[in-house]
C-alpha cells in the first residue's frame, strides 16, 4: 500500500487496517514520520518529531497484535498531541522559551490513557505560546502555517494539532481550549475539533491557562475518529476533581441515530454578524443540507451573547495573569510581545469584576439551556465569519487594527468555552481561494453524542472531510 494511501486514511480506517494486520503500525508510524519531516519546513506543525520511540512503540504493538492482544481502535494508531500535556521524564515547553527544557514528573491522563488504548506517541506539537493566541504565531519556535496556504494562519492556540492532521503526519491530536483554541484552529485547517462540556475530559497534567476555562479535546479528519478518541479520554480522574463522574456513553453507537426529527437552532443575533457572501453561502447550505437529512430548523436569539464573550475573557486574562505572575516579574523579556500583552492586561482586572463573571456563570448557563436548548437539541453557528487571515495580518505590531482582527476571531468561541457547553467544529467547505470554512454544533452539557450524530451523518453526505491538502 502506497504511502499517500494511508496516509489519506482515516482513524478508523487504518486502526481497523492494522488490528486486521493488513498494515503494520511500523510501517504507518513510518509514513507519518516522513510526512512530518517532508512538510515541516512549510508547516513547522512540529516541535519535537520522536521518530526512534515512536518506531519502537509501534514495533512493540504490532507484537502484541501477533499474540493475539489487542487494545481498541487506536491501537497502533499514530498520533501527536499539542506540546503542553506532560509525559514523565520528557520536556514539554508549552511553545515557550521559559519551558523549553521543562521536564515534569508526572504523564496527564489524557496522554496515559491514549497510551494505554494503544496509540503512539509521534511527538509535541506547535502552539501558541503557553496558549496565549487564536493565530497559530510563535516567536519561539516559528510560526505554525495553514497547511492549504501557508502564507495564512493556521489559527490557535493549537496551532499545530490542527495543521499536522490536515497535513497528514498524524491521524489525531489533543489540543486545548480555553476561548477557542481547538475550534479555531479546527476551521482554519478543514479538520474535526471538540471543546467537550467542562468536566468530560480530565486537564489533569496539562499546563493551564485558565483553571475555570480551560478543556482539553480532540482534532481528527473525520468526526468518527473525534468520537473514538473521546471515548478513550473522556470520564472521571480522581487526581482533577473538576471531572464529572457520570458514565461516558458510547460515543461510536451514536453515530448511527438518525438526524430526522432533531431541531437544529440558528441564531438570529451576533453569531452571523459580518458574515457575508460566500461563506455564508457556504453555512446556508450545510444548514440545508441538514434540513434535506430531516432535522427541523429553529430560528432563535441567544441571549447575551457580547456578555458572556466578556466575562470569558475576564476570566482568562485575570486567571492567565495569576499563572504567570512570577514569571512576568522575573522572565519579562522571555515572553514573546503578543503574549506578553495578552497576559499583562490580567493584572489590571479588578478582582469585582473577575469574581462577578465567574458568579454569573450558572445563572447564564441556566437562561441557555432554557431559552436556547428548551427549543432545539443542538445549536449551529460559524466557527470563524471568514476564512484564516494572512499571518502578515496578525502578526503583532503590523498594524493598529490587529488586536481588533484578532478579537474578531474568537467573537463566537468565547460564549462556549464561559457556559462550558459542547461545542464540535466540522469543515463545511471551501472559499474561491481554497482556504476551508468550519461551522460549529453545540450541545446541552454532556451531550457530545447528539452533536456526533449530527456531524457524522453531515460527513455521510460530503466530502469536505476527505479533501487533503497539496503541500
Amino acid at each position: 500500500m502506497a504511502n499517500s494511501d494511508v496516509l489519506d486514511m482515516s482513524l478508523a480506517d487504518v486502526g481497523d487496517a492494522i488490528r486486521r494486520r493488513i498494515i503494520s503500525s511500523e510501517e504507518v508510524t513510518q509514513a507519518c514520520i516522513e510526512r512530518a519531516q517532508a512538510t515541516q519546513s512549510t508547516v513547522n506543525a512540529f516541535i519535537s518529531l520522536e521518530a526512534d520511540e515512536a518506531l519502537a512503540t509501534a514495533r512493540a504493538l504490532d507484537a502484541e497484535l501477533k499474540q493475539g492482544k489487542i487494545r481498541g481502535p487506536l491501537h497502533g494508531v499514530p498520533l501527536a498531541h499539542k506540546d503542553m500535556f506532560y509525559r514523565k521524564g520528557r520536556v514539554v515547553t508549552c511553545g515557550s522559551t521559559i519551558r523549553r527544557d521543562f521536564v515534569p514528573d508526572i504523564t496527564a491522563t489524557v496522554i496515559a490513557r491514549l497510551e494505554e488504548a494503544g496509540a503512539v506517541y509521534l511527538g509535541g506539537l506547535n502552539m501558541s505560546e503557553f496558549a496565549g493566541g487564536p493565530t497559530g504565531h510563535n516567536e519561539h519556535f516559528g510560526d505554525c502555517c495553514n497547511p492549504w496556504n501557508p502564507q495564512h494562519v493556521s489559527g490557535g492556540s493549537s496551532s499545530g494539532s490542527a495543521a499536522a492532521v490536515a497535513a497528514r503526519a498524524a491521524y489525531g491530536a489533543l489540543g486545548s481550549d480555553t476561548g477557542g483554541s481547538i475550534r479555531i484552529p479546527a476551521a482554519c485547517c478543514g479538520v474535526v475539533g471538540l471543546k467537550p462540556t467542562y468536566g468530560l475530559i480530565s486537564r489533569h497534567g496539562a499546563m493551564p491557562r485558565s483553571w475555570s476555562l480551560d478543556h482539553m479535546g480532540p482534532l481528527t479528519r473525520t468526526v468518527r475518529d473525534c468520537a473514538l478518541m473521546t471515548q478513550v479520554v473522556a470520564g472521571a480522574d480522581p487526581t482533577d476533581a473538576t471531572t464529572n463522574p457520570l458514565p461516558v456513553p458510547n460515543y461510536e453507537a451514536a453515530l448511527t441515530r438518525e438526524v430526522k426529527g432533531l431541531r437544529i437552532g440558528t441564531p438570529v443575533n451576533y453569531f452571523f454578524d459580518d458574515c457575508e457572501g460566500e461563506a455564508r453561502a457556504i453555512f446556508d447550505q450545510a444548514l440545508e443540507m441538514l434540513a434535506a437529512l430531516g432535522a427541523k430548523v429553529v430560528k432563535l436569539e441567544f441571549p447575551a451573547p457580547v456578555t458572556m464573550a466578556r466575562m470569558n475573557d475576564t476570566i482568562s486574562k485575570a486567571e492567565a495573569a495569576t499563572i504567570h505572575r512570577k514569571w512576568m516579574a522575573a522572565r519579562p523579556d522571555d515572553y514573546g510581545h503578543h503574549v506578553f500583552a495578552r497576559v499583562e492586561a490580567g493584572f489590571h482586572i479588578p478582582a469585582t469584576q473577575y469574581i462577578e463573571a465567574l458568579a454569573m456563570r450558572g445563572r447564564y448557563t441556566e437562561q441557555v439551556c432554557k431559552d436556547v436548548f428548551g427549543n432545539c437539541d443542538a445549536f449551529l453557528a460559524p466557527v470563524l465569519p471568514f476564512p484564516a487571515p494572512l499571518r502578515t495580518e496578525t502578526a503583532f505590531g503590523n498594524a493598529s487594527d490587529v488586536p481588533q482582527l484578532i478579537a474578531r476571531m474568537t467573537y463566537r468561541t468565547r460564549p462556549f468555552c464561559y457556559l462550558g457547553l459542547p461545542a464540535l467544529s466540522i469543515p463545511v467547505g471551501f472559499t474561491a481561494s481554497g482556504l476551508p470554512l468550519g461551522m460549529q454544533l453545540v450541545g446541552r452539557p454532556f451531550d457530545e453524542a447528539t452533536l456526533f450524530a449530527i456531524g457524522h451523518a453531515y460527513q455521510s453526505e460530503t466530502d469536505w472531510h476527505k479533501v487533503g491538502p497539496s503541500i
